[in-house]
């Protein structure tokens, strides 16, 4: 095998574990995601994943990563961030919410993880505003998570998760624009 062919493989070896570890951590969460789950839906050895990525947080941190300078991507993911907080929410990520305003230890990592997805966000956005407008969709989507699924506001019965997307598609268009 060439050095060149060797590379290849090894390099859609780990994009399948990048793909298979994005599946992961959106479906069960950073605690619920495990290194064994996410190589068997990668169809690797678990070693491999390690090999790859050197820990479950290295990969974490790689799979929550949005291309740099690229708002279209960005907005669809919020699309998909927003797709999942409109459904039930996985028990680990209900909570960390139910517990981030009075456990200092949930807080911080609420605190880490959304200070992380503004900075990740921004870099995908161009204008002198860029910060300050993932900060608001950031903000927002944790909103839309807490009055739905804990306060429970009545206008959620109204509205289908479709059509909260479909007005949410705006929302991610300003996003996107250039300021």
């Amino acid at each position: 095998m060439t050095e060149t062919s060797r590379a290849a493989k090894r390099a859609r070896t780990a994009q399948r574990i990048l793909d298979a570890a994005r599946q992961e951590f959106a479906t069960r969460g950073f605690e619920g995601a495990t290194i064994r789950g996410i190589a068997a839906a990668a169809g690797v050895d678990a070693s491999l994943v390690m090999q790859h990525y050197g820990s479950k947080a290295a990969l974490f941190t790689t799979a929550v990563q949005l291309p740099s300078d690229d708002a279209k991507i960005a907005a669809e993911h919020l699309l998909e961030v927003l797709a999942n907080r409109l459904r039930e929410l996985p028990p680990e990520t209900t909570a960390l919410v139910r517990s981030m305003l009075t456990v200092p230890e949930a807080a911080d990592t609420m605190r880490s993880y959304l200070d992380e997805r503004v900075d990740n966000l921004a870099r995908s956005l161009e204008g002198d505003d860029a910060h300050l407008r993932a900060l608001i969709t950031v903000s927002g989507i944790l909103g839309l998570t807490i009055t739905q699924h804990f306060l429970k506001l009545r206008a959620f019965d109204d509205a289908s998760p479709e059509s909260l997307l479909q007005a949410a598609r705006g929302w991610t268009e300003y996003l996107s624009r250039d300021s």
